[in-house]
């Protein structure tokens, strides 16, 4: 009979080399937390061109990780080319909101936003956004004659033809509806930052809402198999408290009346989370925890804004009808 194998012997973790602790997971939440609230609303509020280049930035970050997402299934999207087809994407319809005599999609305007005039000239932006929209219509052409050139892929075993419709998707799933913030953000006298802290008052309410009461009372699953945290009590207090800061918002946003404010708090709070369990489902599907590590301790720009993908294009849509 042999003798047992002596235990291995574990090694002490070795301390950082300049004797400090790591910081903990909290504090790069708070840290990191704060700064990106900082830039956030401190974009917004600055001015309409401070706000541009803020979400441009966002969107196309979030594009990049929808793109490496994909990337870990095996697909093989044009990254580059999505990302220069989704900034004309939110330049488009920054211009398009923004200079409403040429192109209505605010109602009641009058005048054109004088600072896109003076820079641009009426000629130049009556050029620049059909030349998005031809574009657009081209796109499908563009990407189906990139992955002709690319045929036969090695180690991809699916149609290239996926690959087509994945860098779609991206455009459809992410940027379009990002880029709707700017139908949000333009009322006939121009560029509001109100609109877009409310917006992210509602939203955050609705997070807020819906984790208190999910904590405190939750039970029944929402959609365990996406995501098991959510309950259908979490979503209910989510929806309550989103309403009665829809209500709040009059004490500020006193031009907008009481039932337009709780139709936009109520799309927030159905919407907001649907968006954020598409996106639960996304990570589930291609086996990864979050979008990015672009903020550490909260993930990506796409588990950030996740919400924002169901929430715009009904925002918008309200926006385009009752103004």
């Amino acid at each position: 009979m042999s003798e047992p194998s002596p235990s291995p012997t574990i090694a002490p973790e070795a301390a950082p080399a300049d004797g400090k602790k790591p910081m903990s997971n909290l504090a790069q939440r708070v840290i990191f937390g704060v700064i990106g609230a900082v830039l956030l609303l401190g974009s917004v509020w600055f001015s309409a061109w401070s706000f541009a280049l803020f979400f441009a930035a966002v969107q196309m970050r979030m594009l990049w990780e929808f793109y490496r997402m994909m990337r870990e299934a095996g697909y093989k999207p044009a990254a580059l080319l999505g990302g220069a087809i989704s900034l004309l994407i939110f330049i488009g319809i920054y211009l398009l909101s923004s200079t409403p005599t040429m192109y209505p999609l605010v109602p009641g305007s009058s005048t054109v936003y004088p600072p896109l005039q003076e820079t641009f000239g009426s000629s130049a932006l009556r050029i620049i956004s059909p030349a998005l929209l031809a574009l657009g219509l081209l796109l499908p052409t563009i990407l189906i004659m990139r992955e002709m050139a690319a045929w036969p892929r090695e180690n991809q075993a699916f149609s290239p033809f996926a690959n087509v419709g994945v860098a779609l998707l991206g455009l459809f799933y992410v940027s379009l509806p990002m880029s709707l913030l700017s139908v949000v953000a333009f009322t006939a006298s121009g560029y509001d930052y109100r609109r877009i802290f409310a917006l992210l008052f509602l939203v955050w309410c609705s997070d807020i809402g819906a984790y208190a009461a999910g904590k405190t009372f939750g039970k029944h699953k929402l959609a365990p198999k996406i995501s098991p945290g959510k309950t259908w009590e979490g979503a209910i207090g989510g929806f309550l408290l989103t309403l009665v800061m829809g209500w709040a918002l009059g004490f500020w946003l006193t031009d907008i009346p009481l039932a337009y404010r709780l139709v936009a708090a109520g799309a927030v709070a159905v919407f907001g989370p649907l968006g954020d369990l598409a996106e639960s489902m996304l990570k589930r599907s291609v086996g990864v925890k979050d979008s990015g590590r672009i903020m550490p301790g909260h993930g990506g720009l796409l588990d950030r804004f996740d919400a924002f993908l169901f929430i715009l294009p009904v925002l918008a849509l309200l926006q385009l009808l009752f103004g």
